[in-house]
């Protein structure tokens, strides 16, 4: 059977774009850092190193260091609303009981801290920033 070119080269293309990795060389990665800590518990605060694709997600680069590292896991879930939500880190998990989540910080190069406006399958981290992960609690105020 004979393939026409510009199907053979559609279906190359298409090859191409499923496959991870062939849009980007690992060399155009910019190194991050990953911070876990907590204000809530006595725990040591850990340091990961890893790396976000250009223009990639937080959620990849989370998955890069969880797939690199065997002392970080993450779980999350997808909220049909917000997208990725960020639900434990090394199998410590938020709880609506107790009133518990991660927080979600960005460090950046001139050591400026902000939360973050957007959840882990949004935000673009850049080359050398900070990315914190703080587990902590939320308070419900009554009237």
């Amino acid at each position: 059977m004979m393939v026409k070119p510009a199907l053979h080269s559609a279906a190359l293309l298409l090859l191409l774009l499923l496959s991870p990795g062939t849009l980007t060389a690992d060399h155009d990665f910019a190194p991050i850092e990953v911070i876990v800590k907590s204000n809530l518990l006595s725990t040591p605060q850990l340091s990961f190193i890893t790396s976000v694709a250009p223009r990639g997600i937080l959620l990849g680069a989370l998955n890069r260091l969880m797939n690199s590292n065997t002392d970080f896991k993450f779980t999350y879930r997808e909220d049909p609303n917000y997208g990725p939500f960020l639900e434990s880190v090394n199998g410590l998990a938020g709880s609506q009981e107790d009133h518990t989540y991660w927080e979600v910080f960005v460090q950046f190069p001139n050591n400026t801290i902000i939360a973050t406006d957007v959840g882990i399958g949004c935000y673009i981290p850049k080359e050398n920033e900070k990315i914190i992960l703080n587990f902590t609690k939320w308070w419900r105020f009554s009237n």
